[in-house]
């Protein structure tokens, strides 16, 4: 059997990417999505998970953007002057490595950043990262022991497929993008090639295979073919970020702009839904995963 859960990153960052991965949901393919303690959006994305109730709800790790949810006097060494977090993954991996990150205040903030979600009545399916910070050496232990705290059943291991990548690629993606985002998905897994091993000791479950960072920001209609016709047995997470660029979106740091519309419309095209009926695959959450055992 063939099984896809389609991911979408980031609700609860903007009012317009949370009605674009809810459009994905109603209109697409979009099974998953992974909410952001700390979003400028969090209870507009509390409400879209109310109203969606087939629409897998994950917790959105997050060190890089924002404000920390836990009590800034509890995080000092996360943030910086002004109150946010002061670092992305690059910087959180140097620290990492110099022993300078202190590993007991992501633990204080991440269980922080879950406790908002379930206090705010949605029940998590999984754990991921925001900019895949749940793969730092050191931190993918944290985010499963977490799991186990907070009776979550799943998180994403973001081990790219080399051949999942090939077959996403549509041919028109910028190079100079995809090189520097494989070479991202690469250093990924070597850093925490042991992940999955690791989950499965921590009985906590993953999907089998993993795929969307080298075409983050660059999906193609042609590339999500290609993938679905590639698709192998098993479970397979396609990572995505859905969206429209409003206002505030504009104003935040991200990259991705315009790219998240132009993703919702790939989502929600007709042809991409009807060769996953003719193909036999099923869409399924990261819920279903962990309870099931798939």
């Amino acid at each position: 059997m063939r099984n896809l859960i389609v991911n979408a990153d980031d609700l609860g960052w903007t009012a317009g990417v949370n009605r674009g991965i809810a459009e994905a949901h109603r209109s697409g393919i979009v099974t998953s999505t992974s909410l952001l303690a700390n979003g400028s959006a969090f209870e507009e994305g509390v409400q879209t998970a109310r109203e969606l109730p087939r629409l897998g709800v994950g917790v959105h790790l997050n060190l890089s953007d924002g404000k920390p949810v836990a009590p800034a006097e509890q995080v000092k060494g996360l943030v910086g002057k002004d109150g946010n977090f002061s670092g992305g993954p690059e910087a959180l991996l140097f620290r990492l490595a110099a022993k300078s990150l202190d590993t007991k205040e992501v633990e204080v903030e991440w269980n922080a950043q879950i406790e908002r979600v379930r206090a705010a009545g949605v029940r998590p399916s999984h754990l991921d990262g925001h900019k895949h910070v749940q793969m730092l050496p050191g931190l993918f232990g944290i985010a499963l022991r977490l799991a186990k705290k907070h009776g979550i059943e799943a998180v994403r291991v973001a081990h790219e497929a080399s051949s999942l990548r090939a077959a996403l690629t549509g041919g028109g993606e910028s190079h100079r993008v995809m090189i520097k985002q494989g070479v991202q998905a690469r250093g990924l897994k070597f850093l925490a090639r042991d992940a999955r091993e690791l989950a499965e000791h921590a009985g906590i479950a993953t999907a089998d295979f993993f795929c969307g960072i080298a075409q983050t920001g660059v999906l193609s209609k042609k590339g999500l073919l290609q993938l679905l016709a590639n698709l192998p047995e098993g479970t397979t997470e396609l990572m995505c970020h859905p969206g429209y660029a409003d206002a505030e979106l504009r104003k935040s740091a991200t990259r991705l702009q315009k790219s998240r519309q132009t993703e919702l419309e790939i989502l929600t095209d007709k042809e991409v839904r009807k060769n996953i009926t003719a193909l036999g695959i099923r869409l399924i959450n990261y819920e279903q995963i962990g309870a099931l055992g798939i």
